[in-house]
């Protein structure tokens, strides 16, 4: 007789019907909105509201400090998360606590801190100024911001990975004659390149939306510091949702194929490792 395994949670249906349900509300209806309101432009003129000669500029500051920012997280993060694991000392539970402070800490409080900070003014603005580097108002000062905001993505993916990591492989690759950097490159990295790669994509999708903190350290220059995200608020304040929706399409698809890929490449990394 086939022995019945009892569910946590009872009810398939139910539990699936909420899920699809939450989906839809959530996720779903909000992206679909955006197609129905692009729908209402026509090909010619969502070229033309796109490919304006302010609004590709504005491509062109976020989708560049962004992939800089995010690579930044990718090393910084992994060494965060190396640290935290690895390491134990005073004050750990408090700096591991920090990381998701970007997450709790309101997007404008972020951005006007760090602009103050940066300001030519500011403690650390100051410091640089004297060497003539300017951090706020220019494109430094808003990868800054997306490095404030990106970091926690990539820490909290690497952490569970290397916590589940068991030393007793480097030790044996030590042993065997392996110095420090060959134990990285072909012990630690192949395991956490897949969550690594995860990190990137998060936080490049998530530097790519970012409004709140970069909107107050970025100065908002045409063509030099204007990200797309106000562009977008610019165009909803005039009333203008056909050509909003259609520049934050452009950033939707952005956004999917760059976790698509990063999530293709994670995949095929899992493969050729369990093979």
């Amino acid at each position: 007789m086939k022995k019945m395994h009892k569910r946590v949670i009872p009810m398939f249906g139910l539990s699936m019907g909420v899920t699809l349900t939450m989906l839809g509300v959530v996720v779903l209806i909000p992206l679909a909105s955006l197609v129905v309101f692009t729908a209402q432009m026509s090909i010619s003129d969502i070229i033309e509201t796109i490919t304006r000669e302010r609004v590709l500029a504005s491509f062109r500051v976020s989708f560049s400090t962004a992939f800089i920012a995010s690579l930044i997280n990718e090393v910084m993060g992994v060494i965060l998360a190396w640290v935290l694991v690895r390491y134990d000392f005073p004050g750990k539970r408090i700096l591991d606590g920090m990381i998701e402070l970007p997450f709790a800490l309101p997007t404008a409080v972020a951005g006007i801190a760090l602009t103050s900070l940066t300001s030519d003014k500011g403690m650390i603005g100051s410091f640089f100024a004297r060497f003539g580097i300017k951090i706020a108002y220019t494109r430094i000062g808003i990868t800054v911001a997306l490095v404030f905001i990106g970091i926690p993505f990539v820490v909290r993916a690497v952490q569970p990975v290397l916590e589940k990591l068991d030393p007793v492989y480097e030790e044996a690759a030590g042993v065997m004659g392996a110095d420090r950097s060959r134990i990285f490159r072909q012990v630690i990295l192949p395991e956490i390149l897949p969550a690594a790669f995860t990190g990137f994509g998060l936080a490049f999708g998530r530097c790519l939306g970012e409004y709140g903190s970069v909107v107050f350290i970025a100065g908002n220059q045409p063509f030099e510091t204007e990200i797309t995200p106000l562009i977008i608020m610019s165009e909803l304040q005039e009333y203008d949702y056909s050509s909003a929706t259609a520049i934050a399409l452009v950033m939707l698809i952005a956004a999917f194929l760059i976790l698509f890929l990063v999530n293709l490449i994670q995949s095929r990394n899992s493969k050729i490792l369990g093979r």
